[in-house]
């Protein structure tokens, strides 16, 4: 007859919390791992990649939501009343968007003028016909 002898205390590594260890015979008993109590969450590369999928989707709608709220109407604008004025020797773009402009606001008038004429450059050549709009 063979007798075993067990201490009565054992690592907290061995029982668990609140509970007695008991031995069996000819099996080491295995460690409880204990919770860290820090409260960190591990993801795993698959749960990387599916909070960033749903972060990218969270994205993409709010995208949707704020581009929804441009929306053109059916109907056509009413084009800007405009009249022709012919280039003299000499003229350039800032004076005759001074000459136009009501309110002083000239860098306004000449980018008016050019968007209107579809203008590369301030660049004018005598004779050329420009449309200018008819109140500045």
């Amino acid at each position: 007859m063979s007798t075993m002898t067990m201490s009565t205390t054992m690592s907290s590594s061995y029982a668990a919390p609140g509970r007695e260890a008991r031995p069996v015979r000819g099996l080491p008993t295995p460690p409880v791992r204990q919770a860290s109590g820090s409260g960190q969450v591990r993801l795993t590369r698959r749960g990387r990649a599916v909070v960033f999928a749903l972060a990218l989707l969270v994205v993409l709608g709010l995208g949707v939501l704020w581009a929804a709220g441009s929306v053109a109407t059916e109907q056509a604008g009413q084009p800007e009343p405009t009249r022709v004025v012919m280039v003299a020797p000499g003229d350039t773009l800032w004076q005759i968007a001074a000459d136009i402009a009501d309110d002083g606001q000239v860098r306004a008038m000449v980018d008016k003028i050019e968007h209107l004429n579809a203008l590369d450059s301030a660049a004018l050549q005598s004779g050329q016909r420009l449309q200018v709009p008819l109140h500045g």
